[in-house]
């Protein structure tokens, strides 16, 4: 593979790119043209995400589709996903079919986990964002992917079917959002990073409802940061759910895990 232009390697690492070299290797691979590679480069170092300048971005060893304007999946994420993976294959060891939904689905990484790995689920996916739903729609099966808020976009033919609800609702706080990151602050849209006060908003919502679509059995698992987990725990204990956490401390990942009661 040929090496990058030391000019593009030089402008990427100005603009902070810690991993300079490897950035400007993909540009050019992805621009079709030298005018194209100037745009794709310029807009880099202005600050935009390198994985919708792609097209593409790597997660749970799959290259999904992904577009400007929507949430890139975070590689912490894929503790969550691995999670729903092992126990849609345990729904299916037990009754031979699994319903998965990937709740606030974003570019559909979690069911698209899921499906890959265990290829016998029925995986549906939903969010509130036209263009989440566009772009999970090219990474899952286009007719199972739903717009809409919360449980509202589900079927309401999967109510008390889901097996595994697997969630990746935004859960940073409102006032922790300008200190994010500018890729993601200025370049992500607000609906799925902002968790409101305490961040926990969402998984307020989430939890009234979320005992009334999982069945027997089922286990929903949503992300969370280390510090609000046990108080994210306790919203789905109160809501008759029995409640774990646990974490990767590799990649910073803490899930929380609710399952239904049989």
């Amino acid at each position: 593979m040929p090496e990058p232009d030391a000019g593009i390697v030089a402008r990427l690492r100005a603009a902070g790119c810690v991993f300079a070299e490897d950035e400007a290797r993909l540009l050019t691979e992805a621009a079709r043209s030298s005018a194209e590679l100037e745009r794709l480069v310029s807009r880099r170092v202005a600050g935009e995400p390198l994985e919708p300048l792609l097209g593409w971005v790597e997660f749970g060893g799959l290259r999904l589709r992904i577009g400007p304007g929507v949430f890139v999946p975070r590689r912490r994420t894929e503790l969550l996903a691995r999670r729903a993976a092992g126990l849609a294959r345990d729904a299916m060891g037990r009754s031979g079919r699994a319903i998965v939904v990937d709740l606030c689905c974003g570019a559909g990484a979690i069911g698209a986990v899921v499906a890959s790995s265990v290829p016998d689920a029925e995986v549906f996916a939903s969010d509130v964002d036209p263009a989440a739903v566009e772009c999970a729609r090219q990474n899952l099966p286009a007719d199972r992917v739903f717009g809409g808020d919360l449980f509202d976009a589900l079927p309401a033919a999967l109510r008390g079917r889901v097996d595994v609800l697997a969630v990746n609702a935004p859960y940073v706080p409102t006032a922790a959002i300008p200190l994010m990151p500018p890729e993601a602050r200025d370049y992500e849209p607000g609906v799925a990073l902002d968790g409101g006060p305490d961040g926990l908003d969402l998984h307020r919502r989430i939890a009234a409802e979320a005992s009334s679509w999982l069945a027997p059995g089922g286990t929903l698992l949503i992300e969370a940061g280390e510090e609000q987990a046990e108080a994210s725990a306790a919203l789905f204990a109160a809501s008759g759910l029995r409640t774990s956490v646990e974490t990767d401390d590799e990649v910073g990942a803490t899930v929380v895990l609710a399952t239904a009661v049989r």
